[in-house]
Formats: C-alpha cells, structure tokens, sequence
C-alpha cells in the first residue's frame, strides 16, 4: 500500500492492485494516459471482484427480481417489498468472510454494521438480524478460535445498537478450515413514501460527508476480498476494518431524523471501498460530476494521502447530497447526535470526478467510463457431473435407529447452536415473537397485527454433489421454513459464496447454482431483491463447498396465528405431509453414521413444493394445526427429535415405512415434507386429500419418551445430546 501519492506505477504496482494486462491496457484507453498511484488505486477497487461482479454479473442477470410486490430490486443497496399499509421491507445479506477469518471478532462486527448501513441508508428502521456461519472442522486448531471470535462480534455489534439477532444458521466442515463464511443479514421497515436511493442529482448539489472520521484501516479490503488466501493471509491484518456500535446507533438515529426532513436528494454509506465507490455510484446513477476536496474529510490520522482517503473503509460513514442551501439543517442534526459532519464537495455537470487536496488536483477521472466500462466476464465453466444417486438397499443399517439418532443429534452440525444465539440479544425492541431455533423468526411489525418471518438456508453438500439441485434446495427450503410458521414467502436475498472462478470447474458451481435458483424463485414466485458475491473463497487452492446461502422474508396478517415447532400438547395426532422415498444420498446419516460424503441429492420438485407449502399455510390460517416443522437434514426421525426437545413432550410413532428399509423412511431428506400435529386428524387429511397432497397419520405426542419402530429413549436424554456438544466443545482449551 502507497504511504504517498507520488508512488510510480510500475508492472508490479499494477499487478499488486489486482489489475490484470488487459485491465491495464482498457484503463490506458479510458484515461488517455498513465494513471497517477492515486488513480490506479480507484481503478483497483472499482474493478476488484468484490465491487464489479465481473465474473458473476452474466449470470445474475438472469434471475428473476420482478413481482408485483417488490418495490426495489437488485442494484441499490438493499431490496425493498410491500408489505401493505403503506409498509415495505427492506433487507439485503451480505458477506464478510475474508475478514472474519484474518480477525474474527472485528472482521465478523463490522460485517453486521455494513448490512445495517445497507438497509437504513434506504430510510428503513432496522427490526431484526440474522447470520449464516460455516466453519472448518472442530478438530481444526484455528477452529475453536474463530468461532469464539466471530460469535462474540455479531453479539458485540447486535447487541450495542440494540437490533434483535433473531435466528441464522452454523455449520462445520472441512472445506472451511482456510476461509470461513460469515454471511449477514438485516430486516427493516420503511413507509413506501419515505425511500431514500442513491442516484445523485443537481449540478451544484453539496456533496456531504456525515458519521465517523476516516482512517487507514480498511485500505484495500475490497481488494483483498477479491483474491484466495495463501501463507501470508495474516499478513493482511490491517485491511480488517474496525467498527464502533455506539457511534452506528447515533448514526441510525441521526439519518433516520434527517430523513424526516426534505433535504436530502440521495445517500449511500460507505462500505467496500469507501468514499470512493459511494461516491461514484451516486454519480454515475444520477449521470453526474463530482468535485471533492479531501482536505474537509474528517481525519483521525495525520498524514494521510489522497489514496488512502479514497481506499479507506473506516465504518460508520455515510455520504449525502443535499438540497442547495440546506446543509445547516443536516450539520444541527448531526451535531446534536455528536457526529461528525463536512461539505467535502459538489456535484458539477462535467461526468468527472476530480479529487482535490491540498490546493492540487490529486486524481482527475471519468465517471461513466470508469463505473459502467468494469469488465464483465465470460469465464470459462464446466458441469459439475452430478454424482450417483445412493440406493437405500446399499446404505447399512445401524445397529439401533435410535443410538443413531442420538449420535446425530450430538453432531457438530446437528447439535442445539443455543450457545451462540443466547449470546446475542433476541428480544431487545420487543417485538421477537418466535426466537431463534425454530425454522423461521418471527418479528411483529410495531403498532400492527402483521409479522415478518426471516430465514437463512443452504446445503452446501448438495451443492457440491449437484449445483444445480442444491442451488433449487436452498430456495425451496427458505420458502419451507417461512411457511411452516404460517407465512407466505415474499423474496429472498441471495449470498453466493464460492471459490476461485479462475477454475471452470468452480465457475461451473456457480453456473450451476444460479440455474437452480432461478427455477426455483421462478416456481416459486419468489424473486431476488437484493444479494451479494463472494468468490475467491479458497486457501492454497483449497475450495469451500459451493454455498450459495438464501436470506428470505414471508409476511402473515397476524403474527398471532403464527407456529412453531414445539409439540402443543399431549394427545395430539401427528401427520407427515409430502412423498417420502428414503434418499439417503449426501444425508446426513449417510455422513456422520457411515463416514461417506456422497451420492446425488434429494431432488426438489417445484410444482409439489408450491402444492405443499401453499395447503399447510391454509390449514395453518385456519388455525387447524398447532406444531409445523418443515423435513431437511436428518430426515424424519431428527424432525421428530426437534419437535420433541423443543418442548419436552414425548411421542409415539405408530407408522410403519411401507416398502422401504426402516432406516431410509427413518433419515431419508426427501424434499418437500412437513411434520404436524393437530387435534382434529379427520379434518387436516380431507384437507390434504382436497389439495391432492399426500398425507399420513403417524402417531401421537405425550409422555416423556420418543418411541419408535419397537424402541424407546426419553427426550430428556436426547435433549442433553444436543445442547451439550457445543458449549462442552467451546468450553475446551484452546
């Protein structure tokens, strides 16, 4: 990283930037000459994998993002729907994995503060957080730390700003040893009258800067979260940002009182690459110019250059254009709230941006060219081949279904994740009506009947066995999880995490899993709103599995009739919703009771997702059930277990497999299935009888036990299982 701005641009300089050959040779062209280091180091960021999408763009164009609820789509800074009453939801994810490996706790809070930025620079309050988490092997030694770290970081930054962290997911394995995933996410609420966006507008306009001071951590974050990891990743310590809650919480409440006002014309926080990307992508949406003079740039540094203005990604910053003649009324604003404020320019009709700083011009550049000219990639790819499916008749028995079982529910992914979410604040606001552990959160809009129910989900096992079918699963399972609490699924957000698209073999995942989730938002009515790409995800040529990761919101008309998966009583029946074949490819019993990592996965059929999600949202709305959980990893019997933990109430099953291997009915991960239970059976099956659905009765809660197939073990006994292995695991010496 330049310590000054008069760094000549040499072969090595530019390759350190992440600029290819032909990059170079395209920059010459749009330039009409060399670039000074400060120009060279826009370029850089602009360009990087992290901020361009340029070996993902040709692909995302192609899901479907249109839906006569959606307010908002991709390419602001969060997506936006209706929720009615004059109401949207505003929410993006968001990854922060790069950084979360190198430090932990600053890499994974500053990740929480980015996507809150996100949503509230849109004019929406932030109501609720989620993560997705995947780690490498506990037997890994940097396991244990990084999990410490990233848990205490999402808690630290959540808890102070005061947001709810409602629910997400965590899982272990191997391919994350070198570059774990930290995928964030935020819900909040706006008036669909009172949007903010960030297309700049006004020759003359002032261009304000308001919230912290700027340093030099950060510098070339965007940069280092566009290449792979190698032996020096420590090394790259410094580009971690570092974040402050307690100034973000004034920062929330000063943009949202300002934005009560009318003088703000457009706004943009400032995240990967700082002032430099906020403000060229005001301007090159608004068709603008800019002038900026970075000696009005809050400094909490002396010495800074011109480059490291522009790199910085210092957090809990925004830019603003305002109505002419009105800065006194955001500077009072600001002031009031002990933030920071400055004019650091204006915006002019030249299509330039013109940098000055200490009375020199220290980078003079076009605006269009340099923003919408970012290479798009064709990359080469190839199909991932699925793998053979894995018949049930070759997949052993094990000794006892139950020992099984209770070996599962003890799994490092399987296992209760209460020590995590009970270190962050789930209720603060108030409004929490489900909390995390169930399949969906449930948040109660303020002042209102509805409620918004919030999911994340991936496979990345099915992913990597089949990219196209583990990319429609991820979908499939969101829109699972929000209706079995009784919502009707709205959008989701899509997080692509993957490896290094340099190898066709990666990009063929990538390929792959857009392929799948465009099926399934298509069948599904359930668009991309909003989203995020993380490739380069690999260490010494190590991959990640393919983890496309979906965020996703349903809203329901009353969070009262909301359910969870906790038995409601004893004496009721339980009925399985869906077709039930045993696959057991890529199962989780397959791995973790006979140690094989294969087979093809379950395939997800659509059409009978819709037909099943939309009946048991009825039956749920009519209030003809009292428990739903949706079937996923584990199958069966691990559903069974959840549903028998989380309320301590036993179960019987009286079902019997049909033609197939008991343990198949048992762990089988057929897609498209519900577990529910009901006090009048006779009137849930004509339901599902009208609706063409298949359905059964296969047993009934009470005692203490969760009996099955001739054996027998106390839910007591299942439930220490569960929540012992993590908090025994993190209670361990490093």
């Amino acid at each position: 990283m330049p310590k000054d701005d008069n760094v000549s641009v040499t072969p090595n300089i530019i390759a350190e930037h992440g600029i290819t050959a032909e990059e170079y040779d395209k920059i010459l062209e749009i330039m009409g000459r060399e670039p000074n280091i400060t120009e060279l180091g826009v370029f850089s960021v602009m360009w990087s994998e992290h901020c361009s999408y340029k070996s993902s763009k040709k692909w995302l164009k192609t899901l479907p993002i249109e839906a006569p609820w959606v307010i908002c789509g991709p390419g602001e800074n969060a997506g936006i729907v209706d929720i009615g009453d004059g109401q949207a939801a505003v929410f993006k994810m968001e990854s922060h994995n790069h950084p979360s490996y190198i430090e932990p706790y600053q890499g994974a809070a500053t990740g929480v503060g980015g996507i809150l930025r996100d949503v509230f620079t849109m004019g929406a309050r932030p109501i609720a957080n989620m993560n997705a988490l995947c780690f490498g092997s506990p037997d890994h030694p940097k396991t244990h730390h990084l999990v410490s770290g990233v848990v205490a970081g999402i808690g630290g930054y959540g808890n102070c700003i005061g947001v709810p962290t409602v629910g997400g997911e965590t899982n272990f394995h191997s391919s994350y040893d070198g570059n774990i995933l930290v995928n964030a996410m935020t819900v909040g609420l706006a008036q669909t009258n009172n949007i903010f966006y960030s297309a700049a507008t006004g020759a003359g306009n002032p261009v304000v800067y308001v919230g912290s001071k700027t340093g030099r951590d950060g510098i070339h974050g965007a940069t280092m979260a566009s290449t792979e990891f190698n032996a020096d990743s420590e090394e790259k310590r410094p580009t971690v940002q570092v974040g402050d809650p307690f100034t973000e919480k004034l920062l929330v409440e000063a943009c949202l009182e300002l934005m009560a006002t009318d003088v703000i014309v457009a706004i943009q926080d400032m995240g990967a690459a700082g002032l430099t990307s906020s403000s060229f992508e005001m301007a090159s949406k608004g068709g603008v110019g800019v002038e900026m003079d970075l000696d009005q740039v809050p400094a909490r540094e002396v010495g800074m250059t011109a480059y490291e203005f522009l790199l910085s990604e210092s957090q809990e910053r925004m830019l603003m254009v305002l109505e002419p003649g009105k800065e006194y009324v955001a500077q009072a604003i600001m002031e009031k709230w002990e933030l920071d404020f400055a004019v650091v320019g204006h915006l002019t009709d030249t299509g330039r941006m013109v940098i000055k700083m200490n009375g020199e011009v220290e980078a003079d550049l076009p605006i269009d060219p340099l923003a919408l000219a970012s290479p798009e990639y064709d990359r080469p790819w190839v199909k991932t081949e699925p793998q053979a499916e894995v018949l049930a008749s070759d997949v052993a028995a094990p000794e006892s279904l139950l020992g099984a079982l209770k070996q599962i529910v003890g799994s490092s992914d399987m296992c209760s994740k209460r020590w995590i979410w009970e270190q962050y604040d789930h209720l603060v606001m108030g409004d929490t009506v489900q909390r995390p552990g169930g399949d969906a959160a449930v948040v109660r809009v303020q002042n209102t009947q509805k409620g918004l129910a919030i999911t994340t989900d991936c496979t990345p096992r099915y992913c990597l066995a089949d990219p196209v079918e583990g990319g429609k699963q991820a979908v499939a399972e969101a829109w699972r999880n929000l209706t079995a609490v009784g919502a009707k699924p709205l959008a989701i957000t899509d997080n692509m995490n993957f490896g290094n698209p340099e190898k066709p073999e990666i990009m063929g995942q990538f390929v792959g899993a857009i392929e799948g989730i465009r099926k399934a938002c298509t069948a599904l009515d359930f668009p991309v709103v909003s989203g995020n790409v993380s490739l380069y995800n690999e260490t010494a040529g190590q991959a990640i599995q393919p983890t496309p990761t979906i965020g996703a919101i349903g809203i329901m008309a009353d969070y009262q009739k909301s359910i969870g998966v906790a038995f409601a009583g004893e004496g009721e029946a339980i009925l399985l919703l869906g077709d039930t074949k045993g696959h057991l490819g890529q199962s989780i019993y397959l791995r973790e009771i006979e140690a094989r990592e294969e087979g093809a996965p379950p395939p997800v059929d659509l059409k009978a997702e819709r037909l099943t999600g939309d009946c048991v949202r009825s039956l749920i709305d009519a209030g003809d059930l009292t428990a739903c959980h949706d079937l996923s990893d584990g199958g069966l019997l691990m559903a069974l277990a959840e549903m028998a933990m989380a309320s301590g109430i036993g179960v019987t099953i009286t079902g019997e497999a049909a033609d197939l291997p008991m343990h198949a009915w048992a762990f089988g991960e057929d897609q498209g299935r519900y577990l529910v239970t009901t006090k009048d059976v006779e009137k849930v099956l004509m339901t599902c009888l009208g609706a063409q659905l298949s359905a059964e009765a296969i047993g009934e809660t009470g005692g203490e036990h969760l009996s099955f197939n001739g054996e027998t073990i106390s839910v007591a006994e299942l439930k220490d299982t569960h929540e012992s292995w993590l908090p025994d695991y993190m209670a361990a010496v490093e």
